[in-house]
This record gives structure tokens, C-alpha cells and sequence, in this order.
């Protein structure tokens, strides 16, 4: 059978070849009456898009790279979806690559979106060096950074704002009464481990007595879900060993896989929340709202997180000279009982 032109959808749509051509490549603005006009055409014509000649023309293929660093935690395997869901409303394929917060397993998967000619990459950094994402520049690659950043004024990106969200949480812990907390992390080699950190010692400033103790993992302790149980287990045990005046009274949890390893290891210690110890966490899971009792969180906003780096990456690719645009989103304060506030 033979394949249906541009031309001849134009002719029976009653349009111009240049409107059918940004209608099906899905990059430009048209009135959405002529839209429908050409995709009903198409569809009767029975119109089959040649994705190697596109790929051709354009030198991009109808797929956008996204690089996660842990494809176990909730919060990426969320922001996958939101993605994949804004890419698939243009017609894109999403290839999934997880770096396991590895620099040379990021650096590979580079390789690999650039040999594929993806249309553009979203990526999640292990480093804030821009070199390391140097070869997206040479290659002129539409690219957007998620819930991370690097420095200087490279590509757009979409995070959450880190040191806000803890902010509050040690805000309502020191309001609370408490004067030493202790912050549970993975690796401060992730930019926003480090300004949950920063945020944690800002809400300290100014607070007589009060004191952050930081209970930190290695790199390698950050990645999965069974090491970031065991990483739970274990800064509990080192906590709860302590000297009655030097245990900290409340915890803070990094993100969502620490605060539910934390919850795990203090109650195989029967340790009562919020009686014995109160805690909060950075990121939320609808897991937190059933437990006894429910937990008290950050939560980002993960969807719009996703849809919003989804939508800034495709704005990119139709146009490679807008303007940069750094989205900062805000943390949602959902106060709970694990910190001892009232229901």
C-alpha cells in the first residue's frame, strides 16, 4: 500500500502542507479546529507516520531519555509516570535509565540517549559538576534537570524547594519542645539530602539549647530498598544506645524509604512513637496516613513535579532558545501525630 503523503492529507483537510506537518509532528501551536480537520483526514486516509524518515529529517527520534537515580524509591517510579504520560500525549516514547547514583553508570546511559538521537533527556544528576553533563551540551540535546540541579546557567530544571520543607518540619518539632533532634540521611553527595540538611541547622539558628545530631550513610547505603532498611536498622540501634541525656528526642528522616526503615527498626525495638521519640519525615507515601499513628511530613508535589519537567523539556525541543526557566516548587506541610501534635 502507499503511503500517505502530507500533501495529499492537506488536500483533502483543506490546509497547507505546513499545518498538516506541525499538527502530526505535535510541536507547534494550531487552532485546534484545524487541528481536528487534519487529524480526522489522516485517520481516513488512513495515514501511518514514518518515524525512520522523521528521525531522519530531524535528527531526533520520537523518544525522550529519563535517568533516575533509584527506580525503587516511590518518588522517581512517580515522576516516571508523569513523564511518560505528558510523553505520551505527544506521540514520545520514554526510555527509563537507572544510575544507581553512579557517575560512570550515568555517564554510560549519556552515551547510549546520544547514540539513539532522543529527542531530549530529563535526568535526575549524581553531581552538581555541569561537566559531567557536558556531552548534552556539545550535542545541543534538549535537556531538563529533576529534583536536582547543576551549577551554572546550563538547562532548565524542576525541583522542590529542599531546605523549606525541612524547615518546617524542625519548626514544628522545636515548637514542640524538643532540643536535640537527630537527621537521618543517606549520602550528602546528593544535592538534596544536603539542603534538607541546611534547612534542618537554619530552623536550629536562634533556638537556645537546641542541637542536630546527623546520623549519615555512605553512597551505597542511599540505593534500594533493602539497604535503606538496613541503613534504618542501624542508625536506631546507635541512637537508642545512647545515654539517656545524650538520645535524641526526635528524628527527622530524609525521604519517604528512610522514614518507613526507621518506623520498621523502632518498633522491632518497641519503641513508641511519639511517646518515647517523635519523628517526621521529608516526603510522603499514602502508606504514612495509615499508620499508628500517622506521619508527619514534607510532601513534594510529585506529579506536578514529573508533568512539569515533562512539559518544560517538550516546550525545548520546539524551541532550543527560549529562555531558561528554573521551576522551584513548594513542600506541603501535612502535620500529623507521629510528632505529638493532637489529632
Amino acid at each position: 500500500m502507499a503511503r500517505i503523503t502530507y500533501q495529499e492529507i492537506a488536500r483533502h483537510a483543506g490546509v497547507s502542507t505546513a499545518t498538516v506537518s506541525r499538527v502530526l509532528a505535535g510541536r507547534d501551536f494550531v487552532r485546534e479546529e484545524l487541528a481536528e480537520r487534519v487529524r480526522a483526514s489522516a485517520a481516513e486516509l488512513g495515514y501511518r507516520p514514518n518515524k525512520a524518515a522523521r528521525a531522519l529529517r530531524t535528527q531526533r527520534a520520537d523518544a525522550v531519555g529519563l535517568l533516575i537515580s533509584d527506580v525503587e524509591n516511590p518518588f522517581f517510579a512517580s515522576v516516571a509516570r508523569a513523564v511518560e504520560a505528558v510523553a505520551a500525549d505527544r506521540g514520545y516514547a520514554v526510555l527509563l535509565c537507572n544510575t544507581a547514583e553512579r557517575l560512570e553508570q550515568e555517564d554510560l546511559y549519556l552515551d547510549l540517549m546520544i547514540a539513539e538521537s532522543v529527542a531530549g533527556v530529563i535526568i535526575a544528576p549524581s553531581t552538581e559538576d555541569p561537566a559531567s553533563l557536558g556531552k548534552l551540551v556539545d550535542t545541543s540535546t534538549p535537556t531538563v534537570t529533576v529534583d536536582r540541579w547543576v551549577s551554572g546557567d546550563l538547562f532548565d530544571s524542576v525541583t522542590v524547594d529542599h531546605r523549606a520543607g525541612a524547615r518546617a518540619l524542625v519548626d514544628h518539632l522545636l515548637d514542640h519542645g524538643h532540643r536535640h533532634i537527630a537527621a537521618v540521611v543517606g549520602t550528602t553527595t546528593a544535592t538534596p539530602t544536603r539542603e534538607r540538611l541546611a534547612g534542618c541547622r537554619e530552623a536550629l539558628e536562634g533556638r537556645s539549647g537546641a542541637r542536630l545530631t546527623v546520623c549519615e550513610g555512605k553512597p551505597q547505603d542511599a540505593i534500594g530498598v533493602a539497604r535503606t532498611l538496613d541503613l534504618g536498622r542501624r542508625v536506631v540501634a546507635e541512637l537508642l544506645d545512647m545515654d539517656g541525656d545524650e538520645r535524641p528526642t526526635a528524628l527527622f528522616c530524609g525521604n519517604n524509604l528512610l522514614s518507613e526503615a526507621v518506623v520498621r527498626a523502632l518498633r522491632e525495638r518497641d519503641v513508641r512513637i511519639p511517646q518515647d521519640i517523635a519523628l517526621v519525615g521529608f516526603d510522603d507515601l499514602p502508606l504514612f496516613d495509615l499508620l499508628e499513628p500517622p506521619l508527619t511530613v514534607a510532601a513534594q508535589p510529585i506529579e506536578e513535579i514529573g508533568r512539569t519537567a515533562a512539559e518544560l523539556l517538550f516546550a525545548r525541543i520546539a524551541e532550543p532558545d527560549r529562555a531558561l526557566s528554573r521551576i522551584l516548587a513548594e513542600p506541603r506541610l501535612r502535620i500529623r501525630r507521629s510528632c505529638g501534635s493532637h489529632p
